[in-house]
């Protein structure tokens, strides 16, 4: 089967693409011409120079292929201008939709994420079925992701086979930008976590991820969502785990979120605004962690086959990926 896979130079489309490769797919990799390549080596797919931002780029993208995994998307928790973020992630998805819909396609896996899932204020986990709307939606990111979903589902129901994959939090090697998840890890090991808010994470090895992603080419009911997840855990719990792996200090100190989210307004300030980096915190990850973001994995267990997997091993491969790679000490 001849793929076009959107995402690949990314964390969890690196991982994607060598699970489609290991069982034999024809690759067709959309790359942007800002792209580093370093690491699609040894996967042999064809390259095709294209833009999420810019829709008329993706003419001819899909030429040849029998099926679209689209993982790619604009995964920034703070940025001076949404209006990029929007292009790319809701834009350039209803754009590929429309060509795979032209194209004829025997399947399309849209990678959306839990963001998009409404979460529960008791902290019980959430799963496919509850009640969410956009005016749930905390911040650009996850906003444009919840429309971005919303173009696959109604592209579903227009008749194209498209199955909606929504990973928790992944975790693992190769995380080179990094994510905001690898971010806390880079921090931890750093010893830039002092302190600690009361919220909480579902992790998921990327690496299972991947893998149900390749299930759900043959397996995926379109129209359905399936959240991928693996643990809930508390931010604490996880700083826990990364002292146990690396044998640093875990923070001892929980702080309230009225000084976390002071801290986070400096930051966007002071770091963003003024010095043009990207904030350690932002207010929008203040406001998220208000509510947990534990979920329940049941029907993409019991349709896609995803495996409930101790996400230790994950973090760990982490950590020593992060270190090799002289993103810590």
């Amino acid at each position: 089967m001849k793929i076009l896979l959107t995402g690949a130079t990314g964390f969890v489309g690196g991982h994607v693409a060598r699970a489609l490769r290991a069982r034999g797919a024809r690759l067709r990799l959309l790359v942007r011409a800002t792209s580093r390549l370093e690491g699609l080596e040894g996967l042999g797919g064809e390259l095709f120079r294209g833009d999420l931002q810019r829709p008329e780029s993706l003419a001819g993208a899909l030429e040849g292929c029998e099926a679209l995994v689209h993982v790619a998307a604009d995964y920034r928790l703070w940025i001076p201008d949404p209006g990029p973020l929007y292009r790319a992630n809701v834009e350039g998805t209803r754009e590929l939709l429309r060509l795979a819909g032209e194209a004829g396609l025997k399947r399309v896996v849209y990678t959306s994420s839990v963001a998009t899932m409404g979460f529960r204020a008791d902290g019980r986990p959430t799963d496919e079925d509850e009640p969410v709307g956009l005016a749930d939606m905390v911040g650009h990111y996850k906003r444009s992701k919840f429309l971005a979903e919303r173009e696959a589902l109604a592209a579903a129901e227009a008749g194209l086979p498209v199955v909606v994959l929504n990973p928790t939090t992944p975790v693992g090697p190769g995380d080179a930008r990094p994510t905001p998840t690898g971010r806390i890890i880079v921090d931890f090991l750093k010893g830039r976590f002092p302190a600690y808010v009361d919220t909480g994470l579902n992790l998921v090895d990327v690496a299972e991820v991947a893998r149900v992603h390749a299930e759900a080419l043959e397996r995926g009911l379109p129209g359905r969502r399936h959240i991928l997840g693996g643990e809930d855990l508390t931010l604490k719990r996880i700083l826990d785990l990364l002292s146990a792996i690396t044998g640093l200090p875990s923070p001892g100190i929980r702080i309230p979120r009225a000084l976390a989210a002071a801290y986070a307004l400096f930051e966007e300030t002071f770091t963003g605004r003024l010095l043009g980096r990207e904030p350690r915190a932002t207010l929008e990850e203040v406001r998220m962690s208000r509510k947990k973001m534990f979920a329940s994995s049941a029907r993409a267990r019991r349709e896609l086959g995803l495996r409930q997997l101790p996400v230790e091993p994950a973090l760990r491969a982490a950590v020593d990926w992060f270190r090799e790679k002289g993103f810590a000490p």
